[in-house]
């Protein structure tokens, strides 16, 4: 049942007021002054708020700035029997959810009420969700390695030096950026993050500045950019070395200065970023190469954090692996399994070439199809499930029992459609025989309709073999 507090200097406006919240099942407190009414938000939980504007003691306006300095998610309403549009939007302007005339309309204090609570309780609920969508993985590892980047993260966090990251793709860039950025003074700002080489290199810039209205032929309307969306927080920009001469220009522009100014657009605008950059590519050649800007490399590498390769830190592996099977069993709602001895030394064995990324998929495909615990035959067997039928063993010499996926011959194919078909034929025979060619289930399995995989059977010339 939502609490409501009254405050208001007139006895009969209170009375009037508690009378008719009450009738609507609402708890209702009320006082005769400001300083009670600040005391009693300070010192107990309210949904609302109901405030007068001119009182005695203190002005409804300064309770307004108090009330939300002491709780700003609190949502008030402000009364007045000398309403004013000047006063309505001063209360605005200051917090206040809505403004209501005295005497009040029924009606419409009724549904402002309930419009006011509705809001508090999305505003609640926005922050507790937002809690758990944002809630960053930890830095799983003992290696040396790992404790030196926990260490620079814990020195740099604090700081706004800017952070270049690099290292492969699905070592983990991604997560040091967000842990820089949780362990800093911003971390109550958002973290914007912009993948440089997924952006057309002709948006690139209205994306990272944002653009004015009619600036070019799709630009129907203003947009605001990364840049200012992150204002007073973080803005990562991952794959750098991914990003056209022109925008590596402007962002040069902006850490310098500070402003940016938007696409089509001739007014500066300042911004507070902190920005931390990610890339795979060793950027000192992309220099050479005439790809980089020698000046944004220096501007961008306050700091150098570098995250090796998972192949450089096997004694990693098993605790990762743990706690990416608890986490992918948890979402399921299945018992967590555990994995044998000879499953982490298989896994310990594995090349690992898309890394952390790469473990997540193959853990989460070990639990859809293994048992209770996890053996090293399981991950031999679904290591990678869709490759020739010729095995070869974790060290690479061929084998007649570890089914792992051998490196296809590239030669053999004289273009890349014909390896393209030559995959989904091999992938789609997998599937019909770990089926038993139930064609209804492999369709089902692989999300592709019935008369759809029909066709590739037909176009493939697949048969089921005699047994």
């Amino acid at each position: 049942m939502a609490k409501i507090l009254i405050v208001d200097d007139e006895r009969a406006i209170r009375n009037t007021l508690r009378e008719i919240l009450e009738y609507e099942d609402y708890l209702v407190e009320d006082v005769d002054n400001g300083i009670d009414g600040l005391e009693l938000i300070k010192n107990k939980d309210f949904d609302l708020v109901l405030c007068d504007i001119k009182m005695n003691k203190m002005d409804g306006m300064e309770v307004l700035g108090e009330g939300l300095a002491l709780k700003p998610d609190l949502p008030f309403i402000m009364i007045s029997g000398h309403g004013t549009i000047e006063t309505a939007v001063e209360a605005s302007k200051k917090g206040a959810y809505d403004f209501i005339s005295k005497p009040p309309d029924l009606n419409r204090l009724l549904i402002t009420v309930r419009n006011a609570l509705e809001r508090g309780n999305l505003v609640t609920e926005t922050k507790v969700l937002k809690r758990k969508v944002s809630k960053v993985r930890e830095i799983l590892g003992n290696s040396p390695a790992i404790g030196k980047i926990k260490d620079t993260i814990s020195r740099v966090a604090p700081t706004d030096a800017r952070v270049l990251v690099t290292g492969a793709n699905g070592s983990g860039k991604e997560l040091v950026a967000r842990w820089l950025h949780e362990k800093s003074n911003r971390s109550n700002a958002p973290l914007i993050e912009v993948n440089c080489a997924a952006i057309p290199s002709e948006l690139i810039e209205s994306e990272l500045f944002g653009h004015e209205k009619g600036s070019f032929t799709s630009a129907v309307k203003q947009r605001i950019g990364k840049f200012e969306q992150a204002t007073g927080g973080t803005l990562f920009l991952d794959e750098i070395g991914d990003m056209s001469h022109s925008a590596q220009a402007k962002v040069l522009r902006a850490l310098q200065e500070n402003k940016i100014t938007r696409v089509g657009g001739e007014k500066e605008i300042e911004v507070d970023v902190r920005v931390i950059a990610a890339t795979n590519k060793d950027l000192l050649k992309e220099i050479e190469n005439g790809n980089f800007r020698m000046d944004l490399y220096h501007r961008l590498s306050v700091i150098l954090i570098h995250v090796p390769p998972l192949t450089e830190r096997k004694d990693d592996i098993p605790i990762i692996a743990q706690s990416f099977c608890e986490e992918i069993c948890n979402e399921y709602g299945m018992p967590v399994k555990k994995f044998s001895d000879g499953a982490i030394e298989a896994l310990k064995s594995l090349p690992w070439t898309g890394n952390i990324r790469e473990l997540r998929n193959m853990v989460e495909r070990l639990i859809i199809l293994s048992d209770k615990v996890i053996t090293e035959g399981d991950v031999r067997t679904f290591a990678n499930p869709s490759g020739p039928e010729t095995p070869v063993t974790f060290n690479g010499s061929p084998s007649h029992s570890s089914p792992q996926l051998q490196t296809p011959n590239f030669d053999q194919f004289a273009s890349f459609q014909e390896y393209k078909d030559n995959a989904e034929k091999e992938y789609i025979k997998y599937k019909l025989e770990k089926n038993n060619w139930n064609v209804s289930k492999t369709a089902d399995d692989i999300d592709i309709q019935r008369s759809h995989l029909y066709s590739k059977i037909e176009k493939y010339g697949l048969k089921r073999t005699s047994e």
